[in-house]
């Protein structure tokens, strides 16, 4: 089964096949803020659709993580990790409800 997520805006949307057992409600300073609940996976499991390369990243802390949301809608779509390394996450809640039940 494939699970997508989209912004509001429909400008950014992505797709993964990823099935993790559980999602995290980070309840850091940042996520606690955007009340995103995480599905975490490797990037190759993630494709996007579209908005790729529109997205904006916000860096706070101590810098390791890149906080991405719609330039449009303001959406917070995904994480991605600042060193490349093989993991992100996407924000569960761009999905529909009943996929993540």
């Amino acid at each position: 089964m494939t699970l997508t997520a989209a912004c509001h805006c429909g400008a950014v949307r992505m797709e993964t096949s990823a099935r993790p057992l559980w999602l995290t409600d980070c309840n850091c300073s940042l996520c606690r803020r955007l009340g995103a609940l995480w599905l975490h996976c490797d990037p190759a499991e993630v494709s996007f659709l579209c908005g790729e390369d529109e997205t904006v990243a916000y860096v706070q802390g101590d810098r390791t993580l890149a906080m991405h949301h719609c330039p449009t809608c303001g959406c917070t779509t995904h994480w991605s990790p600042r060193d490349q390394g093989n993991r992100m996450a996407i924000n569960a809640r761009l999905m529909e409800p009943g996929a993540i039940a």
